[in-house]
Formats: C-alpha cells, sequence, structure tokens
C-alpha cells in the first residue's frame, strides 16, 4: 500500500469514527479490534438489512427516494463485487459495517452517509447475525431431513436383517439393522425438532434498537422486520443489541447433533473393524495407510466423531464470552461470531458426510447374523418362554435359564442346538416349542410390542417416516 493509499484509509478511518478522535488507531489496536477477516462472511445479509432499513427511511421521509435508489445501486454493486471476489476489503475500515459502508461512499458520494441514520452498528451486527445464524439454521433442516432419509432408506433395506443389540457393547438380545438405523433416525429428528424450536424464537428483529436506547427518527420496525422475514421486531431496544441467547441456542442444538453424529461414528468404526466386520464401506469414505498396504481405515466417520469438541468447544467459548457482560453492548460480543462459524461449519460437513457414508454402507448379513447367534443372545426368551408357557414367575425363570446357559456353555453349544432333554433335565416342563422361540430371527420376530425390533413393527415405522418426511 503507498503512503497516498495510508493517508487515505486513515482519514477514512477518521471520519467513520467521528469527530471525538482526532487520530486513527495504533497498530496493536488495530490488530486486536478489526474482524474483517472473519465478519466478511456477514456480507450478504449486512446488505439484506441496508436495503430493508434504506426503504424504511425512504417510506417514512428520512431520506428523499433518490437518495434510496442511489444506495440500492451502490449497494446491488457491491453485492456483486463481493461475488465476483474483487471487493476491496480492507482491515483498516475494521469490520464488514464500515467497509460495505466506506465503499458505498466511494460509489454514490454523499448519498451513503445517510443510510446509517436511525441505527447503530450495535443493532446492525446484532441483526446481521441473527440472519445469518436464521440462514444455517435453514440449511441445516434440510441437511437433516436428508440424513433421517438416507437413515430411513438403509432401514427400509434391512428390516429384517437379523444383527446383535448390545448394552455394555455385550451381546444383549437380538435386534435388525432397520430397527438400529430408525433408532439414530428418531435422534436426528428430534435434533431437528430441536432447532425448528429454536429458529422459530429467535425470530424477532433487533433493527431499529439503534445503539441501546432506540431512535428519535420515525422509523417503521414493523416494516424492517417484515421485509426481513422476521415475525416481529424485537420489544425492547435493550434487550435487541445485548442478547446472542439465539446463537447459544443454536450451539446448544448443534452440540446435541454432533453427539449424536460422534456416536454413529463410533458405531461404524467398529463396525468396519477387522474384530467386527458388521458392514463395509467404499473407498469414497474410507482411507488407506502410508506403510501397510492393506488398511481400509473409516476415516470420515473418525473425524467426525472428533468434531464435536469444536461444537462443544464453541458452546463454551460464547458461553464464558457473555456471562459476564453488563447491558447492552461491549466490544467482547465481537467475539461472538468466530466459534459460531467454525461450529456451524464443522457440522455442516459432518451431517454431509454421514448421510453419504449411511448410504454408502453395506451390512454384512452373514456376519451379523454369526454374530447375534453369539454369547448365547436368545436366553431372555428363554425365560420369557418359561414364564408365558409354565406359568413361572420370572425371577424362577432367570434362574433356571442361567443354569441352562451354564450347561450349553459346558457343552460348547449354542440355546438352539442344546438337546431337549439337556435343558429337561434342569426344568422338566420344557416341550420342544421352546426352540420356536431360540434362533435370533425367531427372538426379534417375536418383540412385536410398539417401537420394539420385530421386523413387522420395523416396517409399520419404516412407512410412518415414509409419511413424516413427505411434508416437511
Amino acid at each position: 500500500m503507498t503512503g497516498s493509499d495510508n493517508t487515505k484509509q486513515n482519514s477514512a478511518k477518521q471520519k467513520m469514527w467521528g469527530g471525538r478522535f482526532s487520530a486513527a488507531p495504533g497498530e496493536l489496536m488495530q490488530a486486536i479490534n478489526v474482524s474483517i477477516g472473519f465478519d466478511r462472511r456477514l456480507a450478504d445479509q449486512d446488505i439484506r438489512g441496508s436495503l430493508a432499513h434504506a426503504a424504511m427511511l425512504a417510506k417514512n421521509d428520512i431520506i428523499s427516494q433518490q437518495d434510496l435508489a442511489d444506495i440500492q445501486k451502490g449497494l446491488k454493486d457491491i453485492q456483486a463485487e463481493i461475488a465476483a471476489g474483487s471487493f476491496p476489503f480492507t482491515d483498516e475500515l475494521e469490520d464488514i459495517h464500515l467497509n460495505i459502508e466506506g465503499r458505498l461512499k466511494d460509489k454514490i458520494g454523499e448519498a451513503a452517509g445517510r443510510l446509517h441514520t436511525g441505527r447503530s452498528r450495535n443493532d446492525q451486527v446484532a441483526t446481521d447475525f441473527r440472519l445469518w445464524v436464521r440462514d444455517y439454521l435453514d440449511h441445516f433442516d434440510g441437511q437433516m431431513t436428508d440424513l433421517m432419509s438416507a437413515l430411513l432408506d438403509k432401514a427400509a433395506a434391512h428390516t429384517d436383517t437379523i444383527m446383535p443389540g448390545f448394552t455394555h457393547l455385550q451381546n444383549a438380545q437380538p435386534v435388525t439393522f432397520g430397527h438400529h438405523m430408525l433408532a439414530y433416525l428418531e435422534m436426528f429428528a428430534r435434533d431437528r425438532s430441536r432447532l425448528r424450536d429454536a429458529r422459530k424464537r429467535m425470530n424477532e428483529c433487533p433493527l431499529g434498537a439503534a445503539a441501546l436506547a432506540g431512535t428519535p427518527y420515525p422509523i417503521d420496525r414493523d416494516m424492517t422486520a417484515k421485509e426481513l422475514g422476521f415475525d416481529r421486531p424485537m420489544s425492547n431496544s435493550l434487550d435487541a443489541v445485548s442478547a446472542r441467547d439465539f446463537a447459544l441456542e443454536a450451539l446448544s442444538v448443534a452440540a446435541i447433533c454432533a453427539t449424536h453424529l460422534s456416536r454413529l461414528s463410533e458405531e461404524i468404526v467398529i463396525w468396519t473393524s477387522a474384530q467386527f466386520q458388521f458392514i463395509k464401506l467404499s473407498d469414497a469414505f474410507t482411507t488407506g495407510s502410508s506403510i501397510m498396504p492393506q488398511k481400509r481405515n473409516p476415516d470420515a466417520a473418525e473425524l467426525i466423531r472428533a468434531k464435536v469438541g469444536r461444537i462443544m468447544g464453541a458452546l463454551t467459548t460464547l458461553t464464558i464470552v457473555m456471562k459476564g457482560l453488563p447491558l447492552a453492548y461491549s466490544k467482547d460480543m465481537q467475539e461472538d461470531k468466530e466459534p459460531v462459524f467454525d461450529a456451524f461449519d464443522a457440522l455442516s460437513l459432518g451431517l454431509a458426510a454421514m448421510a453419504g457414508m449411511v448410504r454408502d454402507m453395506e451390512p454384512n448379513k452373514d456376519r451379523l447374523a454369526d454374530s447375534a447367534a453369539a454369547a448365547y443372545s436368545t436366553a431372555t426368551d428363554l425365560a420369557d418362554w418359561l414364564v408365558r408357557k409354565l406359568n413361572m414367575p420370572f425371577r424362577d425363570a432367570h434362574h433356571v435359564t442361567g443354569t441352562i446357559v451354564a450347561l450349553a456353555e459346558k457343552q460348547g453349544k449354542t440355546l438352539d442346538a442344546l438337546d431337549l432333554a439337556d435343558m429337561q433335565s434342569v426344568e422338566p416342563g420344557i416341550s420342544d416349542d421352546v426352540y420356536s422361540v431360540l434362533t435370533p430371527l425367531a427372538s426379534a420376530a417375536s418383540r412385536t410390542s410398539y417401537g420394539g425390533t420385530a421386523p413387522s413393527e420395523v416396517v409399520k415405522q419404516v412407512a410412518r417416516w415414509r409419511d413424516a418426511l413427505k411434508s416437511v
């Protein structure tokens, strides 16, 4: 930058700050104060807010129609420059608001200075940030719906694919792969519901609150709120410029959703291991090793699993930034955006990658079935059979079953391979009907209570979710 350019930039900065300051900030102050490096992401929202504000000012005769026309043309030109990558962003004008206002002045002259009538950077940034978060929540809504659709398709294809269900990561009872997929669909459906609740709560407009106390100009806040797609203007000017709970709530939703992504990622990592071999992922979502040619690493799942740390860290960061701030605006709040930007980028990538992995994964049916039969996973079915058929108290049935399991273990047999006579040596009332419940498929098929793992119930839930996702 030439000396002449420096002089111009310093002069512009002094004019932006007004007559109170006789010199531009020093280098250290400039370094800590500047935010254009990250808040340029608010450019589209800043222009949308300024267009709405200018239209309202003109309608209420606060600025002229000619000023409005000049401002609209200038902002549209700036929007095109930003889209084309040719906008001259500069640190000297510190943030996106002053960068756009400075560029607008270059283009239309004096009329640019009238745009800021009746507003402050405090309500301007609050509006921009709220618009940005709302836009991203709408983006997440679509991504969550896509992931839910991927899980539903996988569930529909595997309503009767048997796999082990675990507690403590130990074989517990047989379930169906479709039922397992639907469990995650339910989790992400709740995430989407929380997201929509958060969006509804945040959809109030800060614009017009000005610095903190409102403005003496005869503005129409209902007009700007409607123009920007908000339900209503915020009712308290102090709250309007101070509140960042909309971002905290959005981060909370993101953190919960990321936790669900991490849990599914963990299962994918386990399932693809040589010890489990439950599923296979293609080259699209795995990588190799630089030294071990046989390796197929589930790196996409591992990276999603790790990103929950970034997202939870962002929630903690913003909570700590806000926890000690008095009303109204403090410069601390400049630190609100970077953690949100980073967290939302991470969640968006994680949602997209997970939807891709779910569609890509291929269950190993034979391996799943063999594992479902291991570790006496139908023992509970035997106990339930004793209760239903012999009217045995469950605690007694539990004891009898444990004795039979010990016998099968001693012989190295599965329960369904154990001789009837051996079972009758423990409980004489057992008949050959007991074999109808001792296979993994029979076990799963018997779980017909609402929300159970029986293939017939999974088919019903798939149909219910097909209808539900059609209505979004």
